[in-house]
């Protein structure tokens, strides 16, 4: 007698719709979907009713479906130079906070450096209908410019102030750090003065730290400065590696600033390892008062970037504009400034 063959049921997989979660709130669907689409439309009692039926049905809402995209999703596109940058990752933090507010969602990626990369992220980013579009600097391809332009979505480019903005922009001007830096160190009495950045050829706006840096220097009296750069990417490795070359080309400097604290911090430590004291032989400045700036010995001076309050006010430009979807989009541009931090090390 033949075995009988073991009966096989297959579960069929059921996703759980808005009428789903409608009908276990008890309200109508189009209140359901006004809530995922202006949440601030919807009562609190709805809201509450909404929130625990979507808890207790585990619903994932399709914001390709027509109608939660038939305007917009509830996604704001973010798209950052690196997510190994602790600076970009305190802005992008912000922003998740504030636009969590709104039940808008973040969709991060990141370019590193390339205007390419940020040209495919964007075609990705669009193909979701976002509800806004963050970019970091103001630098674009003439692709990525024409694509933003036609789809007509917000668009907040943050980080960089100093050109033409395609929409709105929230940061502070590059060129003012390094002028900030060099007239610190000449505060200081320091005549031979060096900018050591890394990957200036692709970091747009630490080249604006550089060139701001060595055109306030060369106007002082009796002060001279230069840009030692290195391709790779800022570490503390690299910047014991552009100190090196600094002291071989040029003995008798006095004073550097760096593109960021990773590099700062190896210039420390290549200081240290040599015996050269620090501020008295040679003061140091860097950019970022990232974690380890204070913490240092020396303790780091820098100039701090306003990373939190970016996030901030480009999240409150978003939502401006999604809840007056009806009202003529205004070209906003907030200045942020920066703090210079003086301590040991200068």
């Amino acid at each position: 007698m033949a075995t009988p063959k073991p009966i096989r049921t297959r579960r069929k997989m059921q996703r759980v719709t808005i009428m789903d979660v409608a009908a276990r709130a008890e309200l109508s669907p189009s209140t359901v979907s006004l809530y995922f689409r202006k949440p601030d439309a919807v009562s609190a009692a709805a809201s509450e009713a909404i929130a625990r039926a979507i808890d207790a049905l585990d619903y994932v809402p399709n914001l390709m479906a027509g109608g939660l995209a038939a305007a917009s999703s509830r996604v704001v596109s973010i798209i950052v130079p690196s997510v190994r940058n602790a600076f970009f990752a305190e802005t992008v933090a912000a922003l998740q906070d504030e636009l969590g507010k709104q039940r808008l969602q973040v969709m991060l990626s990141h370019t590193e450096y390339r205007e390419h990369d940020e040209e495919n992220l964007v075609r990705t980013a669009l193909a979701w209908a976002p509800a806004a579009v963050v970019l970091t600097g103001l630098s674009h391809s003439a692709a990525t410019r024409r694509l933003l332009r036609d789809s007509k979505v917000p668009i907040v480019e943050i980080w960089e102030l100093g050109s033409p903005t395609m929409d709105m922009a929230v940061g502070f001007h590059h060129d003012q750090v390094g002028q900030a830096a060099a007239s610190h160190l000449v505060q200081r009495g320091r005549k031979r003065l060096l900018f050591l950045g890394a990957r200036l050829h692709e970091d747009r706006r630490a080249a604006r730290r550089a060139q701001g840096f060595v055109e306030t220097a060369r106007n002082a009296p009796d002060v001279t400065a230069d840009i030692i750069q290195h391709p790779a990417p800022a570490s503390a490795e690299v910047g014991a590696m552009l100190l090196g070359e600094a002291l071989h080309r040029f003995p008798n400097v006095t004073g550097v600033a760096c593109s960021n604290d990773h590099i700062a911090l190896g210039v420390i430590f290549e200081c240290q390892r040599l015996g050269i004291a620090i501020p008295e032989r040679v003061s140091v400045v860097g950019f970022g008062d990232l974690s380890f700036s204070a913490a240092a010995n020396p303790s780091l001076t820098t100039i701090r970037p306003p990373g939190d309050l970016i996030g901030k006010e480009a999240a409150r430009l978003i939502t401006a504009r999604i809840a007056h979807p009806e009202a003529e989009p205004e070209r906003t541009v907030i200045d942020t400034r920066f703090t210079l931090l003086h301590r040991q090390s200068s």
